[in-house]
């Protein structure tokens, strides 16, 4: 056992106390209340950075500071950026939770609290990581930064804009970036994830005449606005999940054989995936396997429709208003301009006269993927993972999005590997969030091997 796997070993207590320290802080992004709690939680990690000797720093944004540390640099060496979230979600409905969200409570070998695998358990694992290999070595052969945003769960905009600027190319400059905050194929299986979807959302407003109508009086005589929005969105997606915009799948980059055997070869569970959230099978586009759909093609979704009377009982009108939220799930090499101009287009040709329509274009980031097989860091990972798990990752795409995790390649041109430590079940965004503790510590073993191992 080398020295930093005994610092870890005698320290599994000290790291879990500290963690929950952090726990104990409610760190919502999204609540101008939690501000002071958002700088408390920035301040604990600049304190841990420096009691380690490296040198850190708050970078201020318009909304909640970014948190940045370095080691010393060592020219002509490799740079490994490590980047992870503060912030959580709201706790929100509290009457769900069996333990309070800000109280780690440890139930059958998990720990539960808001944000306990989403992100900061995750990203602690490489605090500790790298904790342990300057205490037992006093310094490392290259340089490592860390980047932790108070803003991921509310867009990264923050971090986006600070990573557009001179400063930010600068100071975030590397050849790596190691990001946990994601998941494990499965209990004990391990996995390198090599690809993320990227989305574009939107809202269409449909509005008809000026107030809502007496359905008796005005029904057959006026377009019904509601009655239009069900028409559009109904077109945008046939019968067999293929998405009807044009030009939508033109740059869409088809699976490689090895990819499609990779795939195939996964241990899925397909009947206990569907099972787990109460459907016997699933849906999605003709031709390709569950997997496939999940992780490399696009998709469009409804996210959320508004029309018309929502109360107890009925309400004979024809509505005013009418809307929905939805989204498409892009993959790499999609250009976001010419889907937002072609879904324009074909809304336009669609929308009935006497329908006034607006399409507002909310957010949206690009998918990306590593390749495999010219990245440097990809082995070492692989290797790290294998000595902690005893069972060699799974090479894997996922079908979330990460926005900030896709312009760290783009604006950077660094390679990103992806390794988590979560679990499917594990309630992110949800009451009773947890985070298996042997998860963790398997994280920060994984991890320090992994920081070994560049060094050599």
């Amino acid at each position: 056992m080398s020295n930093f796997e005994e610092y870890i070993d005698a320290n599994k207590g000290t790291f879990e106390s500290r963690f929950f320290e952090v726990l104990r802080i409610p760190s919502v992004s999204a609540d101008e209340s939690y501000l002071s709690d958002m700088r408390c939680c920035a301040d604990w990690f600049v304190s841990g950075f420096d009691r380690l000797g490296m040198k850190s720093e708050l970078i201020e944004t318009q909304r909640h500071p970014i948190v940045y540390a370095e080691t010393v640099a060592i020219p002509d060496k490799p740079i490994i950026l490590i980047y992870g979230h503060y912030d959580v979600q709201p706790p929100d409905p509290l009457d769900l939770w069996l333990s309070p969200p800000f109280e780690p409570t440890i139930r059958n070998g998990n720990v539960y609290a808001r944000g306990t695998t989403d992100d900061k358990g995750q990203f602690m694992t490489h605090f500790f990581a790298i904790e342990s290999i300057l205490k037992t070595s006093g310094s490392l052969p290259y340089q490592v930064k860390f980047v932790i945003e108070g803003e991921e769960e509310v867009g990264s905009g923050g971090l986006d804009n600070f990573l557009h600027s001179d400063a930010g190319k600068q100071k975030l400059a590397c050849d790596c970036v190691l990001v946990s905050d994601s998941g494990m194929f499965e209990p004990g299986q391990p996995a390198i994830i090599y690809g993320l979807r990227g989305v574009m959302a939107f809202e269409l407003i449909l509005t008809g005449p000026n107030r809502d109508l007496h359905s008796g009086t005005y029904g057959g005589s006026v377009f019904n606005p509601a009655i239009a929005l069900s028409k559009i969105l109904s077109n945008i997606i046939d019968q067999n999940g293929r998405i009807q915009i044009p030009h939508f799948y033109d740059d869409v980059l088809p699976l490689t054989e090895k990819e499609k055997e990779q795939f195939a070869s996964l241990p899925f569970d397909e009947s206990g995936f569907f099972g787990a959230i109460g459907l016997r099978k699933g849906f999605g586009e003709a031709g390709f396997s569950t997997i496939e759909r999940r992780y490399v093609r696009p998709t469009f979704d409804i996210n959320g429709i508004t029309a018309g009377y929502q109360g107890e009982g009925s309400k004979t009108i024809i509505p005013s208003k009418a809307s929905a939220k939805f989204t498409f799930r892009v993959v790499p090499n999609q250009n976001l301009e010419s889907i937002i101009s072609n879904v324009r287009e074909f809304i336009g040709s669609m929308v009935s006269d006497g329908i006034k329509w607006e399409l507002v274009v909310q957010h949206g980031a690009a998918g990306m993927r590593l390749d495999l097989d010219n990245s440097r860091f990809v082995q070492p990972m692989a290797y790290s993972l294998e000595q902690t798990f005893n069972r060699k990752p799974v090479f894997i795409r996922d079908g979330a999005s990460i926005p900030i995790v896709a312009n760290f390649n783009a604006v950077l041109g660094a390679d990103v590997l992806l390794v988590g430590w979560g679990q499917d079940d594990d309630a992110l965004h949800s009451p009773n969030e947890k985070f298996s503790l042997a998860s963790f510590h398997a994280g920060i073993l994984t991890s320090a091997r992994f920081l070994n191992e560049i060094g050599k």
